[in-house]
């Protein structure tokens, strides 16, 4: 078992209150000293817990008791600790494997959201996120593991854009580019679209408090763009038509 420490220390620093970390100090005292934390606690730790959790969630080696503790989610082990790292005095299990678990055991939206905010914030590299999948394989959900990996992308800017995207995925619509920047006649970027297709100049935008950025919208239209907006109303409760919306304005253009 590899240890290494201090490295994510102003990570942790920056997506942790320095009293939430006190909190779990306070907690891993009086569990089994070969406990470790894993799953969304050290996500956060790391700076991409996109997936909220009221748990500390800890993991430890097979044939060890798991504590029965209110607040606590403890994991057995199903492979050894390869990479254990010290994360302000915490011993988190490492990016690579805690992402993994998670895309494991996770809803496919949520499952995408987490390996992509773990490049984003450059927790672990694509190959190391490969090389914990093929450690996993036989165990159950690394098939979606697998194939999530395979469609994160450190671009995307959020929870919910990560969902939309693997909708569109879903809807077997193109791959849209997450971030596409657009250019004014200087060559400058003018603004961001969430998710666009570049050549069909459609927009796929996440928010729809983004309706009230009406300067930008209107410098779009100018443009030859074709921008659609989506709330939660519509990622969530009709993603159907979500996908023939964009779908339409793809192929269907007025």
């Amino acid at each position: 078992m590899t240890e290494r420490s201090g490295v994510y220390d102003k990570v942790a620093r920056r997506a942790a209150p320095a009293a939430e970390i006190e909190r779990l100090r306070a907690v891993v005292r009086v569990l089994p000293p070969a406990a470790v934390l894993t799953h969304q606690t050290a996500a956060m730790l790391y700076g991409f817990g996109v997936v909220p959790t009221d748990a500390l969630h800890v993991t430890l080696p097979a044939g060890v008791p798991l504590p029965q503790r209110r607040g606590i989610a403890a994991h057995g082990a199903v492979l050894p600790f390869a990479d254990v790292r010290d994360v302000s005095g915490l011993r988190c299990l490492g990016p690579a494997r805690c992402a993994v678990d998670l895309a494991r055991q996770l809803g496919r939206p949520d499952a995408l959201a987490v390996l992509d905010a773990a490049l984003r914030v450059g927790a672990c590299t694509r190959d190391d996120l490969a090389y914990e999948v093929a450690r996993h394989d036989g165990l159950r959900g690394v098939r979606q593991a697998r194939e999530l990996v395979r469609l994160a992308d450190p671009r995307a800017g959020c929870r919910q854009e990560s969902h939309l995207r693997l909708l569109l995925h879903d809807g077997l619509l193109p791959a849209p580019e997450p971030q596409l920047a657009v250019l004014d006649d200087a060559g400058r970027v003018r603004c961001r679209i969430d998710l666009g297709y570049p050549e069909e100049r459609v927009g796929v935008v996440y928010d729809g408090a983004a309706r009230l950025d009406q300067p930008r919208h209107n410098w779009l239209e100018t443009r030859g763009w074709r921008m659609r907006y989506f709330g939660d109303g519509d990622l969530y409760g009709e993603p159907e038509q979500l996908v023939q919306t964009v779908r339409a304005a793809l192929y269907h253009p007025r």
